[in-house]
């Protein structure tokens, strides 16, 4: 079986093609570009942009597989959530795709494509697992079991700022442009991570013990820096840049490692596009060996909303017998998570 994923809930648009866990081809076309002078992804902007992509994508993903659309057996698309008009324009192109060919639909959660990337470049994930989603609109804890199958336990979520979203803000503060991630990274290199005390927020034995909030860490950049500057001092970009970013990465492995710990599961999957970043690999990886813990991260490119994770969702689902959604599904861009299939029986 061939599964084609589509992805088009922020401001990526991307079409991959994955069968038996083997990732034949994919493509992928960003309108970050466009936002950047917005700091930010506006809605509307990143929709005409999928629009303008989706075609192009998909011909040259199907181009690098070496296939035809008469070779696709089945279709997935991310169905929430997601910016409404982004995730619908992903949506229609699918349904009109399954339509056409007269192949079953199936609508995923996209989380669940993050989590299910990993197994195109690492082989199947073990029977229970614990997964951390960061990336610029989600930083959840979930508890996985067979991910085409089995429910998906959300163990916690921001309360407010995404860690994606909190390093784009603090790079608009230092001056550093959009996305913020790569370029905070890139900055914090140079820096002293111990070099300022940023808070660490919900730590208390009190606080949910898998909740996050970067809201917080993110003012205290910004105060900090104001402060710096009205005592007419230069602000060390550097040393702000890698004591923001040992914050979040600080609290987000740490709390990561209690979820494994209190589970009893001996693997730890990161995943999403804050994935990438240097000092969350390096800090995961310490305190995973500590831990005797096994990390997986999918490669780079892979991290980032891509087609190829919602094949391989789709892939997972259709060997696992799933019901297929039917071509009334419509997008729900604030989709709870429950399971990989969004609006189908085992949801």
């Amino acid at each position: 079986m061939i599964v084609l994923g589509v992805e088009s809930s922020c401001d990526e648009t991307g079409v991959g093609l994955v069968s038996d866990g083997v990732l034949l081809g994919d493509a992928l076309a960003s309108s970050m570009d466009a936002h950047a002078r917005f700091g930010g992804v506006v809605p509307e902007v990143a929709a005409r942009a999928h629009l303008e992509s989706m075609l192009p994508v998909l011909h040259e993903a199907l181009e690098k597989a070496s296939l035809g659309l008469g070779d696709v057996d089945a279709v997935a698309v991310t169905a929430g959530p997601g910016l409404s008009t982004a995730v619908q324009v992903g949506l229609a192109s699918a349904k009109a795709l399954a339509f056409a060919l007269g192949k079953p639909l199936y609508g995923v959660h996209h989380l669940a494509g993050h989590a299910a990337v990993d197994v195109l470049e690492h082989g199947p994930l073990p029977p229970r697992c614990v997964a951390l989603v960061v990336s610029g609109g989600h930083t959840s804890l979930l508890l996985l079991g067979d991910l085409g199958r089995d429910p998906i336990v959300h163990l916690g979520d921001t309360i407010d700022d995404a860690a994606g979203e909190a390093f784009d803000k603090v790079a608009r503060v230092l001056g550093l442009g959009y996305p913020g991630g790569p370029v905070v990274d890139r900055v914090a290199r140079d820096g002293d991570p111990h070099a300022i005390a940023f808070p660490r927020a919900l730590s208390r034995p009190s606080d949910p013990a898998y909740g996050f909030s970067f809201s917080g860490v993110k003012t205290a950049v910004a105060r900090w820096v104001e402060a710096r500057v009205d005592a007419g001092g230069e602000v060390p970009v550097a040393d702000v840049a890698a004591s923001f970013q040992e914050a979040v990465a600080d609290v987000l492995t740490r709390k990561a490692l209690a979820a494994c710990r209190e589970h009893r599961v001996g693997t730890l999957l990161l995943v999403g596009g804050v994935a990438a970043n240097s000092r969350v690999r390096a800090l995961a990886e310490e305190r995973c060996a500590a831990a005797g813990v096994e990390l997986r991260v999918p490669p780079i490119r892979l991290c980032t909303d891509n087609g190829a994770m919602i094949a391989a969702v789709g892939d997972l689902l259709v060997r696992a017998g799933a019901p297929a959604s039917g071509l009334d599904l419509g997008a729900d861009p604030s989709a709870p998570l429950t399971g990989a299939l969004l609006a189908g029986p085992w949801t």
